[in-house]
């Protein structure tokens, strides 16, 4: 077909299906450079779409606030339509997100087959469970005439104040030579939204201890919600080599942090796909969910660590609040040391 002067991407789901979707809107910006790509995510994703080359515009939708309800999509494809978009891609499988495009009018809606609103779609594309999120993402550009090159890594980009908020940071947790870089230094991300997602507190405590033991510095990352078992956890291990940073920075700040560090071991969670984004090595612990969902960090020595053969995996799509059997075996089965080797492999190869 021919060129589409102005692209919509909606994803209004999670922080971590943002990050899976910037190699989609990477690849548009490169296949149609005289475009204008135009995203859609909610308030909490939206930062971190700032400074990014691809995309041209963000539309913020806050469809579980400010514009929540019919009246909120009506009003918010009212703001599309005048935006004047000629092709919609919608990786997010929603009915909300696939009528907001129907009713801004744009004439190329493009979604999954498995989508809830296929019906309000021109074209559909085959969602393939077995493929990566990412490539998956990718293949909505087909209809545009654009091949899936398989696999691309997103990238984020922080500011220079991103950067300075990070020196400033790590200076005054880690001495005046931390604005170039801490030298021998891991982050840890321990939380999650789903319950059932976060290795045991017990654990994480005695993998930043023995990463303390082995002589590296640990930084605690996570938002505003992790910010008690954060701070519980920096209170139990008591070193001057650990620095809390829950809660205290922005998304792409956070992505700055990770980005100083030489590997991140993280819950299956947003802060995974931050690091993937700044190139840093992940170690990715999987409980009630399968690395096949296609959610796992796919660089080439990113790491998974899981409990396999268990009857009752997955349990869910997403985690849950309380583990169905009762057990909480496909977490409490995964060992302090062998999370804390599989880590410092990797740190080790990066420092």
């Amino acid at each position: 077909m021919t060129a589409p002067g102005s692209i919509l991407v909606v994803q209004t789901a999670f922080v971590g299906d943002v990050v899976l979707v910037l190699p989609l809107l990477q690849l548009l910006h490169e296949k149609f450079p005289g475009s204008t790509i135009t995203a859609v995510t909610i308030p909490a994703a939206a930062g971190l779409l700032a400074n990014h080359p691809a995309v041209g515009r963000v539309i913020v939708y806050d469809k579980r606030g400010a514009d929540r309800g019919l009246r909120g999509i009506v009003r918010m494809a009212s703001r599309i339509r005048a935006a004047g978009i000629d092709a919609a891609l919608i990786p997010h499988r929603s009915v909300r997100s696939a009528l907001l495009c129907r009713l801004a009018g744009i004439p190329v809606r493009i979604g999954f087959d498995t989508s809830a609103g296929r019906f309000l779609l021109t074209r559909s594309v085959r969602y393939i469970a077995t493929d990566h999120e990412i490539q998956r993402n990718l293949a909505l550009a087909g209809p545009l005439g654009v091949p899936s090159p398989g696999l691309l890594f997103p990238r984020l980009y922080p500011s220079e104040g991103d950067r300075l908020a990070v020196d400033a940071f790590m200076r005054q947790r880690f001495g005046h030579d931390a604005a170039v870089g801490v030298p021998r230094c891991i982050a840890v991300a321990p939380g999650s939204v789903w319950n059932t997602k976060r290795w045991p507190e017990s654990k994480f405590l005695s993998l930043i201890r023995s990463l303390l033991d082995a002589g590296w510095h640990v930084v605690l990352v996570g938002g505003g919600a992790d910010r008690d078992l954060c701070s519980r956890l920096a209170a139990a291990a008591h070193d001057p080599r650990l620095a809390d940073a829950s809660g205290r920075f922005s998304l792409l700040e956070s992505a700055q942090l990770i980005g100083r560090c030489a590997a991140l071991v993280s819950n299956d969670s947003a802060p995974v796909h931050l690091a993937v984004a700044m190139s840093i090595p992940v170690v990715a612990i999987f409980g009630p969910t399968l690395p096949s969902f296609g959610f796992a960090p796919p660089g080439p020595g990113d790491r998974v660590v899981e409990t396999a053969g268990l009857w009752c995996r997955p349990c869910s799509i997403h985690g849950g609040t309380r583990c169905p059997t009762g057990t909480f075996d496909c977490m409490n089965l995964i060992s302090t040391g062998r999370v804390r080797d599989e880590v410092l492999a990797l740190a080790r190869r990066e420092a």
